[in-house]
């Protein structure tokens, strides 16, 4: 909806609401007019509902005036008497229509000094929830939200299974589009599998002032600009989402609007210059390792790498034992002579082996392929039993697969990508057919615009254009774990509005998590660390513990200390 529509529609609002009201501001000792009046007739609507001013405010802010129109509908029909369940009922599943038969059709009187406590203990614990939920709603959309990490594309630098909290008041809030939505879910209402919103009405981007800009290094969430998918891992039709209801991702901001972004052997240079990461940063590369007597998988987990494979071999395989293996998610290949099982790092706990009954043999060849952070890779370099190390890379000019722009004007590939251009708000751009590749999603899909070509002309919105303008900020988004991450390396830019927040705290991380609640290990050294920040993490852990018990001993001596005198 543009702002003419949105006039249009509050003013509608107003209409229904004044029509619904005008004579129980009347019989408050009011003026009709009052209830036709935008924000006045709010305020006035709070006097006489015996409510404080200030939830005037919390009726205008998206998601959260969703909570409040009921509670305001139920207050209302209260102060007029009606405060029968059936009453309370009818007000909300008529979406406060009921309003209208109480204002024209019944005779009520203003309660002016009614009591605002809760009758019944049902209806306080009642009052107690609704308000919880509001409160918790405002923090989750404008401050703070949890997050945990699913996926391994920040490895090491964010690990799968770590729960943290994403501060959305560091770039400034982006205020909900999607108007019309659950609270404190995203896309999907748990249980159900069903959309948890409305695709209309949609309000306008709008982003609260934030007290710092994405910068180069910045860990960031943000809205999948590619997203069209209802579900992950499930071949259907894709979906048209709002920009609010995409899927989160997070990535590490690599290049910011203005920059000229390059990438060579699998290294990020800005404007010509090598980016220097932060230090808490552990890029990864996947890594060929040698070794004469075999590469052993003991020698790579005690160099830290939890990213390689593992090969065992069967004496044998019954069917019931094939089956056991593959629910366990092992890779069974029981028509080999002799069977074949692949597992990842972790490898087949001896408890299975004993379970079933296993003969097995671990192959360690002389080559295996290894995911390794610069400190692992040199770990094992100096070890004896390695004689050589090499990062694999896809080599310049050869055509990677599903890579941005995915045109054969520009054979790029992870490892060696672009010279690239990051739009810049108001910054102004030569387009041509050979350009067009790299921004004509920008033009199309993110400024709203329709893009063709006649012969050699670029056509915008029907006119022939030589040049284009962009409207917002673009950035850059890649993750640490640089050969096992789907990035803007796969589907480009990142626009402004798509910003969510940044990570600041991780409150608990487990290992295994992906694995069942029964697998889950506490990671002790993460729980309660900063994300940001120089030097190895620290965790506040055991301080918080000091803290928590320090709270209860206080507190109980002060109750009983009450209770003596």
């Amino acid at each position: 909806m543009n702002a003419t529509q949105w006039i249009l529609f509050i003013l509608f609002i107003q209409v229904i609401h004044f029509l619904g009201t005008w004579k129980l501001y009347k019989k408050a000792g009011r003026q009709a007019w009052e209830a036709a009046v935008p924000i006045y007739n709010a305020i006035v609507l709070m006097k006489i509902i015996n409510r404080p001013g200030w939830w005037v405010i919390l009726l205008f802010i998206p998601i959260i005036n969703l909570l409040m129109f009921p509670v305001i509908w139920v207050e209302t029909i209260r102060s007029y008497g009606r405060n029968s369940l059936i009453d309370t009922w009818l007000v909300i599943l008529t979406l406060g229509f009921y309003i209208y038969y109480v204002n024209y059709s019944l005779e009520v009187e203003h309660l002016k000094d009614r009591s605002l406590h809760p009758k019944s203990g049902i209806g306080e614990w009642v009052s107690s929830i609704v308000f919880a939920i509001v409160a918790a709603t405002l923090v989750h959309t404008y401050f703070i939200q949890p997050y945990v990490i699913p996926t391994g594309s920040l490895e090491r630098t964010l690990r799968i299974g770590d729960l943290l909290f994403v501060s959305k008041f560091h770039y400034g809030a982006r205020t909900p589009m999607t108007t019309v939505a659950a609270p404190m879910v995203h896309d999907t209402l748990p249980g159900f599998g069903i959309r948890s919103y409305l695709n209309k009405p949609q309000l306008p981007y709008f982003r609260l002032p934030g007290f710092t800009k994405v910068d180069r290094n910045d860990i960031v969430v943000f809205s999948w600009p590619a997203d069209t998918v209802r579900a992950f891992f499930k071949k259907e039709k894709g979906v048209v989402k709002p920009i609010d209801k995409k899927s989160n991702y997070v990535k590490r901001c690599v290049g910011i609007p203005g920059d000229s972004l390059e990438i060579r052997d699998g290294y990020v240079y800005i404007n010509g210059e090598q980016l220097i990461l932060s230090d808490r940063a552990k890029p990864q590369y996947d890594y060929t390792l040698y070794a004469q007597k075999g590469v052993s998988s003991r020698l790579l987990v005690a160099a830290g790498v939890t990213e390689f494979n593992r090969t065992y071999v069967a004496q044998a395989l019954s069917p019931q034992q094939s089956n056991a293996l593959r629910a366990y998610g092992y890779g069974v290949y029981d028509q080999n002579n002799p069977p074949v099982i692949l597992t990842d790092s972790k490898g087949i706990g001896i408890d299975v082996i004993r379970a079933l009954r296993l003969s097995l043999r671990e192959i360690t060849d002389r080559e295996r392929q290894a995911t390794l952070t610069d400190e692992m890779a040199e770990k094992l370099r100096s070890d004896p039993q390695i004689d050589s190390i090499v990062k694999i890379l896809e080599p310049k000019g050869v055509q990677g697969y599903n890579i941005f722009p995915q045109s054969e004007l520009y054979p790029w590939n992870n490892d060696n990508f672009g010279p690239i251009y990051l739009p810049k708000k108001g910054s102004t751009i030569t387009l041509n057919l050979e350009v067009l590749p790299l921004y004509k999603k920008i033009i199309r899909d993110y400024e709203g615009n329709t893009v063709s070509a006649s012969g050699n002309q670029v056509l915008i919105n029907g006119k022939v254009a030589d040049t284009y303008t962009f409207n917002q900020d673009y950035y850059w988004m890649m993750g640490d774990n640089r050969d096992h991450s789907e990035d803007s390396r796969t589907w480009g830019f990142v626009p402004e509005n798509h910003i969510v927040g940044t990570p600041i705290f991780i409150w608990l991380s487990f290992d295994n998590f992906n694995d069942g609640i029964a697998n889950w290990k506490p990671r002790w050294d993460r729980i309660f660390t900063t994300v940001h920040g120089e030097g190895e993490p620290r965790s506040y852990f055991k301080y918080f513990l000091i803290a928590l018990v320090a709270w209860f001993v206080f507190d109980f001596f002060r109750k009983r200390r009450k209770k003596i005198t």
